[in-house]
C-alpha cells in the first residue's frame, strides 16, 4: 500500500543497525475477501482538521483503546527538493533535529527516552517525519518540544561537524549491500536528470561538503507552519489539546523563503523501440541480483489503483505470477516488487535475487514473458479478487496501533494533499477491472521504458578474506567524557501534565488442551484482526554442527504440503482470504507468526493444525528451499553484520555448545528428506507447542475451534530436552578479525556469554542496560561513541536473555579507520562502568524510561501477543505482562551494582571486527 512503499523508501534514524529496503510487495501482507470489513471512512471518521494562523495543518484522532498518544510532525520537504550538489541535505538536516535547540542546548533523544517516547525519524523523496508515541500525560511534553524544534534548532558547526561523520557512516553501510549499491545505479540510469534518481540519504561527496550556512537555509526554507502537518492520535480529549497546539505551534511565524527555488524536470520519457542495454555491476558480493525500474504516473493519476492491482497480482505472496514464474520454478531465490507513486511522477520497481547456478539473463527473458502475458491476456476473477483482497486488508492490518493510523494520516496529507485520499484511493481499488490492469500492464511495463540492471559477484561462493586473531589489550588509552547528568537534563525537560492511572492490562486466559497443547487467549475488539504467535520447541539447538540448517528447512518445508494439500493450495488458502502464517527457526524454537481479518481466524487454526500435523515435505520443494537457503548463507557470508555475528557466536560458546553450530554448504547439502521426516516426527509435539491470540474473537468459540483442529495431535513418549554446558568467561581479551571484500563500512561486536531471562538479576540487568547502550541517542555508548566522538551510526548493548544463558553483547557499525577508536572508547566506558557505577539519576531516569514506554507496547495487538508468548514459554507468570513495570521499579541501587559486579568484564571481552581491511591494531 502507499505507506508501505513509501516508508520502506525513506532512511530512518534508525533504532536498529541495519538496512531500510525498498520493496512495495504484499508477500507478508494480508488481506480480507473482495470487500473489505472496515472501510477507509471508519478511519478517517473521527478525524478533525485544522488549521492554524500561521498554515501549520492539524490533525486529530481520538482513540481510547490504550492510554497512549502519539504526536507526528511531517514536513513537506525530501529528496525532490535538493538541488544539484546538495543531495542527502534532508537527511542531514533529519539527524540535526535531534542536536538541540537554542533553549535546549541537549541532545533531543535524551529527552524523549526521559520521557518513555518511542520515537523516531525518517526522510524519504517527498517528506521528513518525526514521530513519537507516549503514555498520555505526556501528550503536552511532546508538543512543546516539537514545537521547539521546528523553529529554534541547533545548526552551528560543532552539531554539524560531528553529525556528518554519523551520516557517512550511515551511507557507507548501506554500501555494504550489492541491493543498495544496484538500485543506485539502476535509478541514476532511470532518472538522470531527477532528484528522484538520487539516493535519498545523500552521497559521500555532497555530505562532506555542506556548509553550517547551506543547512540553515535550507532549515529556515522547509521547517515552517506552513510546510508542516502535525499529527495527534490516541487517548486525548480534542479541545484541549488544540488549546495546548495554539499554545505551541500557534506562535510559530511563517519562514521568508531564502534557499534557490527548487524543481525537478518531468517524468522521464524514452522513445519506443530504443530498449537500453542493461547495467551491469561486476562487483565482490554474494547473489547475483536483477533490478528492473518503470517510469509510472504520480500518486493523484486515475491510473494508481489499476497499477497497485497489477503489483499484487505480480508480486503479491506465493499464488502471485512472478513467485511462480521465478521462484517455484528454481530459477530466483526471491522476487519482490512496488509501485513508488509520489508527489511527481514515480515508479515501478521489481527485484529478484538469482538461485545458485542461474544465469540472470534467462531470469530477465522469463521476467519479460511474465509481463508480456499480462498485456496481452485479461487476468482472471480469481487473481483479481485476490489483489484486491491483499490491498484492502494490509490497509486494516497496517493500522492495528494509533502509531501507524497517525503515519497513515501524516502520509496522505502530505504526500497525496487530503487525510481522506484512502477513502478514495480504497473505493477505487474495489472497482478496478480486468481491463483497466491489462491497460496499465501495457502502458506502464513498456520494455522500451524499463531500466533494466545486473549485479554479478566476483567474490566466489561468498567466502569472506583472511582474518587475524589475537589476544591482549587494544592498543589505545581512552578516557570517556563524563556521563551525561540527568538531573542537568531534567531542567530541560517539560512538564508533564498530572498522570492518570494506566487502563489496568488484561491478563490472558491460559489452558492446556488435553494432549498437551499450551493455549493463551486475550481478546481485543478495538480492531477486526487476529494476531497469532506461536513456538515449537524444535529450534536450532536441536541441529548438531554436522546437520545445521535442519531445523530452519524443517520450518520453511511445513507449508509446502500435507495430505491434502499441495504447496499453492495451501498458499491461495491463505491469500485469498487475507491471511499470512510463517515459520522460522531461532536458536530455542520455531518462531509461527500469523495475521488476518477476525473472520478469517478459522483459516488460520486450520491451516497451522495441518501443516503441524500432517506435512510431507515433497522432494521438489525441499530442494528448492535448500537452493534459497545456499543463497542465504551466500548473502549471510558476505554481510558484515551476519559473518562478524556468527564468528563472535562461535568464540563465545565452545564446539559442543547448541550456540556455536551454524549452517555450511556441507551442512545444507548433506541434509535429506529422511532427516526432515525424522526431525519433524521427533520434535513437532503438541507439548512442545505454545499458541497465543489476540484479538476480535469469543474464546468459547475459538476453544471449540482449537479442540477440532489440534485434537487428533498426539505425542508419544517425553519431549527431548537439552542440558547446556556451562560457558565461562574468556580468559583473556580476544580480538578476531574477518575481512570481506568490496565492503565500505566495519561492523563490530563485543561481549561474552551472559544470562537468561530467568536469572533473578534479569531486571537489574535491563535497568543497567538502558543507561548502557539500551538507546543509541541516550545511552552513555551513544554519547560518547557516536553524539561526541560521531564514530558510529548506531551504537547498541543487550543482554539476548532467553531460556537458557545468551550473549552479552555490543554491536556498532564504523568506518574501518575508525574501527579501533571506537573500540578503544567502549573498552574505557565498561572500565568506567565497573570503577565508578551509575548515578542516582541516571539510575531513576533509566527506570523511568523503561516503564513511561512500556504501555506503548501493550498499545499494539501484534506486539501484546508476541509479548504473551514469551512469557509463558520462557517460564514466567500470565500476570507478567501487567507486573513488568513494578518489578522494574522495584529494582534497587544495591541490585545493579551487584549487577555491574558480576556482569560487567571489560577485560574478558571477545571483539570481533568484520569488513573491509585489517582493523586489528599492531602488535595486539
Amino acid at each position: 500500500m502507499k505507506l508501505r512503499s513509501y516508508m520502506l523508501i525513506g532512511f530512518f534514524l534508525s533504532l536498529l543497525l541495519g538496512v531500510v529496503p525498498f520493496s512495495g510487495n504484499f508477500t507478508n501482507a494480508v488481506t480480507p475477501t473482495a470487500t473489505a470489513p472496515v472501510s477507509a471512512l471508519s478511519f478517517s471518521k473521527g478525524v478533525q482538521k485544522t488549521v492554524l494562523d500561521n498554515g501549520l495543518t492539524v490533525l486529530t484522532k481520538e482513540v481510547h483503546t490504550a492510554p497512549v498518544v502519539s504526536v507526528q510532525v511531517w514536513y513537506k520537504v525530501g529528496s525532490r527538493n535538493e538541488i544539484k550538489g546538495e543531495n542527502g541535505i534532508s537527511h542531514q538536516l533529519e539527524h540535526l533535529m535531534f542536536k538541540g535547540t537554542n533553549d535546549r542546548p541537549v541532545q533531543f533523544g535524551r529527552l524523549f527516552s526521559a520521557l518513555g517516547s518511542q520515537f523516531n525519524a525518517f526522510t524519504s523523496y517527498d517528506e521528513t517525519a518525526y514521530f513519537g508515541t507516549v503514555q498520555r500525560d505526556k501528550l503536552e511534553a511532546l508538543l512543546t518540544l516539537e514545537a521547539d524544534r521546528m523553529e529554534n534548532s541547533l545548526i552551528g558547526t560543532e552539531q554539524l561537524t560531528s553529525e556528518k561523520r554519523v551520516v557517512i557512516s550511515e551511507l557507507q553501510g548501506y554500501q555494504n549491500f550489492p541491493s543498495i549499491r544496484l538500485g543506485e545505479a539502476v535509478m541514476r540510469a532511470a532518472f538522470p536528470n531527477r532528484a528522484y534518481g538520487l539516493p535519498v540519504g545523500g552521497t559521500k561527496a555532497d555530505v562532506e561538503k555542506f556548509t553550517v550556512e547551506q543547512v540553515r537555509n535550507y532549515y529556515q526554507t522547509y521547517y515552517s507552519p506552513e510546510n508542516a502537518t502535525l499529527v495527534i492520535t490516541g487517548d486525548f480529549a480534542t479541545e484541549p489539546v488544540l488549546k495546548v497546539v495554539k499554545e505551541t505551534f500557534g506562535k510559530l511565524s511563517k519562514r521568508p523563503k531564502t534557499a534557490a527555488t527548487r524543481s525537478t524536470a518531468p517524468v522521464a520519457t524514452l522513445t519506443p523501440g530504443a530498449k537500453k542495454a542493461p547495467i551491469v555491476l561486476k562487483q565482490p558480493g554474494s547473489a547475483a541480483l536483477l533490478q528492473a525500474v518503470y517510469p509510472l504516473p504520480d500518486i493523484k493519476h486515475p491510473d494508481v489503483p489499476a497499477i497497485d492491482v497489477m503489483d499484487a497480482i505480480l508480486t503479491g505472496g506465493r499464488s502471485s505470477r512472478l513467485y511462480q514464474a521465478l521462484v517455484e520454478s528454481g530459477l530466483a531465490s526471491s522476487v519482490s516488487g512496488g509501485a513508488a507513486e509520489l508527489i511527481e511522477p514515480g515508479w515501478y520497481d521489481i527485484s529478484a535475487t538469482a538461485a545458485p547456478g542461474q544465469e540472470l539473463p534467462k531470469i530477465a527473458q522469463v521476467l519479460q514473458q511474465s509481463l508480456a502475458k499480462l498485456q496481452q491476456q485479461p487476468v482472471t476473477p480469481e487473481e483479481l479478487n485476490r489483489a484486491k483482497t491483499q490491498l484492502q486488508a494490509s490497509f486494516v492490518l497496517g493500522n492495528q496501533d494509533i502509531t501507524s493510523q497517525a503515519s497513515q494520516l501524516g502520509y496522505n496529507q502530505t504526500v497525496a494533499g487530503d487525510y481522506r485520499f484512502i477513502e478514495q484511493y480504497l473505493a477505487a481499488i474495489a472497482k478496478v477491472t480486468p481491463a483497466q490492469v491489462q491497460k496499465v500492464a501495457k502502458t506502464y511495463l513498456n520494455p522500451a521504458k524499463q531500466t533494466l540492471g545486473f549485479f554479478e559477484p566476483t567474490q566466489p561462493d561468498g567466502q569472506p578474506g583472511t582474518s587475524g586473531a589475537g589476544s591482549g589489550r587494544t592498543v589505545e588509552n581512552f578516557s570517556p567524557g563524563k556521563p551525561v547528568d540527568p538531573a542537568e537534563l531534567a531542567k530541560y525537560l517539560p512538564a508533564a501534565t498530572s498522570a492518570t492511572d494506566s487502563n489496568k492490562q488484561s491478563l490472558p486466559e491460559q489452558f492446556t488442551l488435553a494432549n498437551g497443547l499450551r493455549v493463551l487467549l486475550l481478546p481485543d475488539h478495538s480492531v477486526p484482526t487476529v494476531n497469532l504467535s506461536g513456538q515449537i520447541d524444535a529450534g536450532t539447538q536441536f541441529d548438531g554442527n554436522q546437520k545445521a540448517g535442519l531445523a530452519n528447512l524443517t520450518a520453511t518445508n511445513l507449508m509446502n504440503g500435507t495430505q491434502t494439500k499441495n504447496a499453492l493450495t495451501i498458499a491461495k488458502t491463505l491469500e485469498d482470504r487475507g491471511a499470512s502464517l510463517d515459520f522460522s527457526a531461532s536458536r530455542e524454537g520455531v518462531n509461527v507468526n500469523g495475521e488476518g481479518l477476525s473472520t478469517n481466524l478459522p483459516i488460520l487454526i486450520q491451516t497451522l493444525a495441518d501443516v503441524a500435523q500432517n506435512a510431507t515435505f515433497p522432494e521438489d520443494q525441499l530442494e528448492l528451499s535448500r537452493q534459497r537457503a545456499l543463497t542465504s548463507l551466500k548473502v549471510q557470508l558476505d554481510d558484515p553484520n551476519g559473518l562478524g555475528r556468527q564468528v563472535f557466536q562461535q568464540a563465545i560458546y565452545p564446539e559442543n555448545h547448541p550456540f556455536h553450530s551454524f549452517p555450511t554448504v556441507e551442512s545444507l547439502k548433506s541434509i535429506t528428506r529422511d532427516d526432515l521426516l525424522r526431525f519433524y516426527k521427533e520434535h513437532y509435539r503438541p507439548d512442545t507447542t505454545t499458541i497465543a491470540l489476540v484479538g476480535d474473537f469469543e474464546p468459547a468459540k475459538v476453544k471449540e475451534l482449537l479442540n477440532q483442529a489440534f485434537g487428533k495431535w498426539q505425542a508419544t513418549g517425553k519431549p527431548l530436552v537439552l542440558k547446556l554446558p556451562t560457558v565461562p568467561l574468556p580468559q583473556t581479551l580476544t580480538r578476531l578479525n574477518k575481512v570481506i571484500p568490496g565492503k565500505t563500512e566495519a561492523v563490530t561486536y563485543i561481549g561474552y556469554n551472559g544470562i537468561s531471562r530467568k536469572d533473578p538479576r534479569f531486571y537489574a540487568a535491563l535497568v543497567l542496560n538502558q543507561i548502557l547502550g539500551g538507546d543509541t541517542l541516550s545511552s552513555r555508548l551513544g554519547t560518547e561513541v557516536r553524539d561526541r566522538q560521531g564514530l558510529t551510526y548506531g551504537i547498541y548493548s543487550a543482554f539476548a536473555a532467553g531460556i537458557n544463558p545468551g550473549p552479552f553483547l555490543i554491536q556498532m557499525q564504523t568506518a574501518p579507520g575508525d574501527a579501533q577508536k571506537a573500540i578503544a572508547s567502549t573498552v574505557a566506558l565498561l572500565k568506567q562502568l565497573r570503577q565508578q557505577g551509575v548515578t542516582e539519576a541516571e539510575f531513576n531516569t533509566a527506570k523511568r524510561s523503561i516503564t513511561n514506554s512500556y504501555p506503548v507496547d501493550l498499545a499494539n495487538p501484534s506486539d501484546v501477543s508476541s509479548i504473551i508468548l514469551s512469557n509463558a514459554v520462557l517460564g514466567l507468570s500470565r500476570a507478567e505482562i501487567r507486573e513488568f513495570p513494578q518489578r522494574i521499579q522495584a529494582v534497587t541501587m544495591t541490585q545493579v551494582k551487584q549487577a555491574i559486579e558480576d556482569l560487567i568484564q571489560p577485560e574478558n571481552v571477545v571483539i570481533v571486527t568484520a569488513g573491509p581491511g585489517d582493523t586489528t591494531p599492531k602488535g595486539s
